[in-house]
């Protein structure tokens, strides 16, 4: 391993000689300068790793060089040192995007602990998050053994994306092959208590908030206190994907409750979405809104009548309210809402629905380029926060904020990486979705499915007399024996929903409070 080399600018670098014989008995090498303009040219003639830069210096003053620098080499780290306190100097120097600040006098070991921190940051972080996990991964073990309630599950999913999120950037891929082989057995464990619990939350007292109870057990008591509340709906949002865009919203609004709640079961747009807005079940919706609901054989798309779910839904529940509904499914359409957005002030209620994330998932599994961008869940997690960061979504939350509305930001459903196929068998009726399937004579491995043969238990309507209903455990997805090897490399990796995993059933719901 090569010394590290640095650069020390001062106007009075002589005094600073004891300083620079400790870095050097501790196997640095110190090159000195004694103004700007000279450093300036140095930076091109050598490489260094770091640099010791003094604020009040004569000709090219600290901060003038510390531009120069930064024109020339954007990513080399600057510690700034100065015997001035004042708020602007730092604000200037911190704006610049300098390592670390030192106010003078300094000590040898404060200039070793500013190295240590700058040159050395990452790998700490990394050795500390390492050993942290490493004393957690038997906790989580423990847990797994033990739990039992829908609120232990959706506490212990978000312990794992926590862990996740953490260990992604180490250097120990070790580390994170071990978190993920706990997120396996974790869904493992899981798929068998939604096996045995989910049929009885339809008809209990004691479950989750589910997809058709969200809006009056969540929303609408809001929206009775609130004068002026946005509801974002991001479709196909897993818990993880949020994490990673919250702290974007925090800059305009604060979080002030995070609540987990399970989809229904298909975890497909069609089902669990028509739930959320209309409050009712799919069976129920089929009964009462014959003319709105679609089952999978339909022709026709499965989701154009939210809206009408929605006003059928506020009028059960005596809400008699002045709202909007809109859709944005394209950037041309996102666009023109940011850009009216004050339009919506008045109204009590303004919900709109995004449609990108589950397009990226989508296209993931059509479009060779998105594969390259999303190849794992880091990377799709990345691609969200890219897409979010430059959607006019985000131009909508600052809008919102400003004029004062109440946020609420939720989804539908999650989404989950496919790795392994299944068989599947059925007639030519038999839906398309890759997590779920529904039809008759249905054929298929009973280990990797929860089954349900009459789908009126599970609140579900049925196409026909003899149909049912299988569901996905883990990773899985449902491959024909026809063309088998074929099918299976064109979805393996890809992003689907509709089944029973942790990142698919359990999605965050978050109310925030404007700035």
């Amino acid at each position: 391993m090569r010394d590290i080399q640095i650069l020390w600018i001062d106007d009075e670098i002589d005094l600073l000689k004891p300083h620079i014989l400790f870095l050097e008995q501790k196997q640095y090498k110190v090159t000195t300068c004694s103004n700007g303009t000279d450093a300036v040219e140095l930076i091109d003639e050598k490489d260094f790793d770091v640099v010791f830069l003094d604020e009040n210096m004569p000709g090219l003053s600290g901060l003038e060089t510390l531009t120069e620098l930064k024109e020339k080499k954007p990513n080399l780290p600057v510690i700034m040192i100065t015997k001035s306190e004042e708020e602007y100097i730092m604000e200037e120097a911190i704006g610049s995007k300098i390592a670390d600040f030192l106010i003078k006098p300094v000590n040898p070991n404060q200039i070793l602990l500013a190295l240590k921190k700058t040159l050395d940051h990452s790998r700490l972080i990394s050795e500390k998050t390492t050993i942290n996990y490493q004393k957690e991964f038997r906790k989580i073990a423990l847990e797994l053994s033990m739990v039992n309630t829908y609120e232990d599950w959706a506490n212990l999913y978000k312990k794992l994306v926590y862990w996740e999120l953490a260990l992604e950037n180490i250097t120990d891929s070790s580390m994170v092959e071990i978190l993920e082989s706990q997120k396996q057995e974790a869904n493992s464990h899981f798929f068998k208590f939604i096996k045995k619990r989910y049929k009885d939350w339809l008809t209990s007292t004691e479950k989750p908030i589910l997809s058709h109870n969200l809006l009056k057990e969540v929303v609408f008591p809001i929206i009775k206190k609130e004068s002026n509340t946005l509801l974002i709906v991001i479709d196909n949002l897993r818990y993880d994907q949020f994490r990673i865009i919250e702290p974007i919203i925090n800059q305009f609004y604060k979080t002030e409750e995070e609540l987990m709640y399970y989809s229904i079961l298909p975890t497909a747009t069609q089902y669990a979405r028509n739930a959320l807005f209309s409050g009712m079940m799919p069976l129920e919706m089929e009964k009462k809104y014959p003319q709105y609901w679609k089952n999978d054989p339909d022709e026709g798309l499965k989701n154009l009548y939210e809206d009408q779910f929605l006003t059928e839904n506020l009028k059960r529940n005596g809400l008699k309210i002045k709202y909007d509904f809109i859709k944005i499914t394209n950037l041309k359409s996102g666009k023109q809402i940011a850009d009216n957005f004050k339009s919506y002030k008045e109204n009590d209620l303004t919900v709109i629905v995004y449609n990108f994330v589950d397009m990226i998932s989508h296209a993931k599994t059509e479009m060779d380029v998105i594969k390259e961008l999303a190849g794992d869940d880091k990377a799709y997690r990345s691609l969200t926060l890219s897409w979010f960061n430059n959607s006019p979504l985000l131009e909508i939350i600052q809008k919102a904020q400003q004029l004062g509305m109440k946020l609420i930001i939720t989804t539908d459903h999650g989404t989950i990486n496919c790795k392994n196929p299944t068989k599947v068998i059925g007639d030519k009726e038999i839906s398309a979705n890759l997590r779920y399937k529904t039809g008759r004579s249905l054929s298929y491995d009973a280990h990797d499915v929860y089954v349900e043969k009459n789908p009126k238990d599970i609140l579900l309507p049925s196409i026909s007399m003899s149909s049912s209903f299988i569901f996905a455990k883990e990773n899985l997805f449902f491959a024909y024996p026809n063309n088998y090897h074929h099918y299976v490399n064109y979805y393996k990796n890809s992003y689907q929903h509709g089944g029973i995993s942790l990142e698919e059933m359990i999605i965050p719901c978050v109310i925030f409070a404007p700035k």
